[in-house]
């Protein structure tokens, strides 16, 4: 059984920054893909962005946030960071990691396991 655990999240100033750590328990990271997600107050989860560590190693950043936040990895502590700059009001949301698969897709379906969410909340 894998598990995932969200922790990083709290509450920032606009400009802020944070980072995000989903550490797997059950298996590794490796060859598998790994995305981030956030579900803001009314709204559907989307996605953050999404890295594969098959093939050439391929991320996938939504407009929203692209330039703002990068995904890393460490194989030693099997753990995915999400780094975070700039943050802005809109940011909010609750995020998750998610993995289960070796493609790094962009849809919520394309994950069969995911973590508790960690709340970021951005301050104006």
């Amino acid at each position: 059984q894998v598990q995932l655990a969200e922790s990083g999240g709290g509450l920032v100033q606009a400009g802020g920054s944070l980072i995000l750590s989903c550490a797997a328990s059950g298996r590794t990271f490796s060859g598998y893909a790994v995305g981030w997600f956030r579900r803001a107050p009314g709204k559907e989860r989307e996605v953050v962005g999404c890295i594969s560590w098959s093939g050439g190693g391929g991320t996938y950043y939504a407009d929203s946030v692209k330039g703002r936040v990068i995904i890393s990895g460490d194989d030693a502590k099997n753990t995915v960071y999400l780094h975070m700059i700039s943050l802005k009001p809109e940011d909010t949301a609750v995020y998750y990691c998610a993995t289960g698969r070796r493609y790094a897709g962009r849809r919520p379906s394309d994950y069969d396991y995911w973590g508790q969410g960690t709340q970021v909340t951005v301050s104006s």
